[in-house]
């Protein structure tokens, strides 16, 4: 096995707007900055809130109803004026506003025009239910949490895995993926370097080189989802908290 030296890819051009502090920042005027930021953002956590209200009794028919309105209303930028910056969290704002909508706002929103012309966040129906059929027997706010952590989680496992495939070592990537957050002694390192026909040092450095990468990715996605700068360690102590739990 060569050495792997994994390049940071070039992150999308649309990464620098795909940040909560953008939405923020423009949260009193019209931005294309702030409009696109927030649609990337709903589209990539959609799921925990349809986990919400699934969990909440609601049928997989009505939870993509309410799910995409919300999203709707949310693109709609009628909510955005309230947010409070102190509590700069993207998915404790998504919260708060999904449960204000389920309890004071579907009954009024299901006599208008859906959406009020504004295109929904797409749902595919199938994969929802087929990931809502397994996921643990927890609270609505639990499931909410877990699966927000889990989004995070597997957003940073599919970036990783798209700078090994560029580097050519998609093989590698596979193979070493579920050591990545394991404890370092569970590793089987003399099975690995079996496994790929080279040393157990080689192995080492790799596994080391790969934990470390994954950690600058993780720690890029939360920060993507928190108002300040200061506020990515306690987010990731928390996410991590709630990935332990499970």
């Amino acid at each position: 096995m060569s050495e792997t030296r994994i390049t940071p890819a070039a992150q999308p051009p649309l990464f620098a707007t795909t940040r909560w502090s953008v939405v923020l920042a423009a949260r009193e005027v019209a931005s294309p900055d702030s409009e696109a930021a927030l649609e990337a953002l709903c589209r990539a956590y959609w799921y925990p809130l349809y986990a919400y209200v699934r969990s909440s009794g609601r049928s997989p028919e009505d939870a993509q109803d309410l799910t995409q309105e919300f999203f709707a209303r949310l693109l709609a930028r009628s909510w955005l004026r309230v947010v409070v910056p102190e509590k700069g969290r993207f998915r404790t704002f998504l919260m708060v506003a999904l449960k204000r909508f389920l309890t004071n706002e579907w009954h009024h929103a299901s006599r208008q025009k859906r959406g009020g012309g504004i295109a929904p966040v797409s749902l595919d129906a199938t994969e929802a239910e087929s990931r809502f059929a397994v996921e643990p027997s927890l609270g609505p706010d639990g499931i909410y949490e877990r699966r927000w952590a889990m989004t995070l989680l597997e957003q940073t496992l599919d970036r990783l895995k798209e700078e090994f495939t560029q580097a050519g070592k998609a093989g590698q990537f596979d193979l070493l993926k579920e050591w990545l957050t394991s404890d370092r002694g569970e590793i089987p390192y003399a099975g690995v370097a079996a496994t790929l026909g080279t040393s157990e040092g080689a192995v080492r450095v790799v596994v080391h080189r790969m934990r470390k990468r994954f950690r600058e990715l993780f720690r890029e996605r939360v920060a993507q989802t928190v108002a300040a700068s200061e506020d990515v360690e306690a987010e990731m102590r928390q996410i991590i908290g709630i990935l332990s739990r499970g």
